[in-house]
C-alpha cells in the first residue's frame, strides 16, 4: 500500500507551534507533500527540518518568506527534482519531485492570483508552461512503465461542486471560466482521486478562510487534490480530507488530504 498525504501548511513555522508536529508523529503516510512552507530550511526546528525515520527534500523561494514546497517521504527517493524546467519559476518553490520505486511523486503550489493584477498574469503564465510539463511528465513515465503523483494546492476549484459560494466567485481568482476550462485540459491527462471517490457530492472540502464562520459553517474550497495518471487511479482504495474536529483544532487553513493505493 502506498499512502500520499498533501497539505498547505500556511507557514510551516507557525504550524510546527499550533500542531503539526504531533499530526506529523501520528500520520501513516508514506509520503508527505507541503505547500507555502514559507522558510529556509535552516529557519525550520531540526525536528521539523529532518524529522526521524523521514527523507526531506526542502524547495524554498528565493523571495524569502513566500510560497516554498518540500517533500518527506519514507524511503530515500532515487531523484529529486526542484522546479520542471522553467526560466521563470524554478526558483520560485512551487514544485519539486522524487523518484520513488515505481512511482514519481510532486508537490505542487499553483500561484492564487488576483483578477486584474500581475498576480494573475503570473498564474496563466505558470499554468501554461505546467501544462506541458504535466504531459511531459506522464509520456515520460509512462515510457519508464512508471505512475505519478501531483499533490498540491491547485487553487483552482473545478467545478461548482468544489467550493460552497460558487455563484459568488464567479469572477474571482480559483474560479474563473478560464482556469476551470485549464483544469478540464489537466484531467484528460490525469485523474482527480478524491473526486473519483466522492462522485456527485459538494466537497470534500479541503480550504476554509479563518475570516468569519466559514470552517464551522464549512463554507469552503476543494483545491487541494491528489492527482494521478490513471493506472494507478484505478488502484485507489480511499482518499479523503482529515477535517480537524473542531476551528481550535487547525494548525492551517488548510486540512491535509490523504490518498491511499493498493500497488
Amino acid at each position: 500500500m502506498l499512502t500520499v498525504t498533501s497539505v498547505n501548511v500556511n507557514g510551516l513555522r507557525a504550524a510546527a507551534k499550533k500542531g503539526f508536529v504531533e499530526w506529523l508523529a501520528e500520520t501513516a503516510a508514506d509520503v508527505l507533500c507541503l505547500q507555502e512552507v514559507r522558510a529556509e530550511p535552516q529557519q525550520l526546528p531540526d525536528g521539523v527540518r529532518e524529522p526521524e525515520g523521514w527523507h526531506v527534500v526542502h524547495a524554498p523561494a528565493a523571495a524569502k518568506g513566500r510560497a516554498g514546497v518540500s517533500l518527506y517521504t519514507r524511503r530515500e527517493p532515487d531523484r529529486v527534482r526542484v522546479g520542471f524546467g522553467s526560466a521563470e519559476f524554478d526558483g520560485s518553490g512551487r514544485y519539486v519531485e522524487a523518484d520513488l520505486p515505481g512511482v514519481t511523486v510532486a508537490s505542487l503550489y499553483l500561484p492564487s492570483g488576483e483578477v486584474g493584477t500581475e498576480r494573475q498574469d503570473e498564474k496563466v503564465r505558470f499554468m501554461a508552461e505546467f501544462l506541458v510539463y504535466l504531459k511531459e511528465l506522464k509520456a515520460r513515465a509512462a515510457a519508464e512503465g512508471r505512475h505519478v503523483v501531483v499533490c498540491g494546492d491547485w487553487n483552482i476549484a473545478h467545478r461548482e461542486a468544489d467550493l460552497k459560494n460558487w455563484k459568488g466567485n464567479k469572477k474571482n481568482s480559483g474560479f474563473l471560466p478560464e482556469e476551470r476550462a485549464w483544469m478540464d485540459e489537466v484531467f484528460e491527462e490525469y485523474v482527480d482521486v478524491v473526486r473519483e471517490q466522492h462522485p456527485g457530492v459538494e466537497g470534500p472540502y479541503s480550504w476554509w478562510s479563518y475570516r468569519g464562520r466559514a470552517f464551522d459553517n464549512d463554507t469552503g474550497w476543494r483545491i487541494d487534490l491528489v492527482c494521478t495518471t490513471p493506472e494507478l487511479a484505478k488502484r485507489a482504495v480511499k482518499a479523503y480530507v482529515e477535517r480537524p474536529a473542531s476551528h481550535g483544532d487547525r494548525w492551517s487553513d488548510h486540512a491535509p488530504v490523504t490518498a491511499v493505493f493498493d500497488i
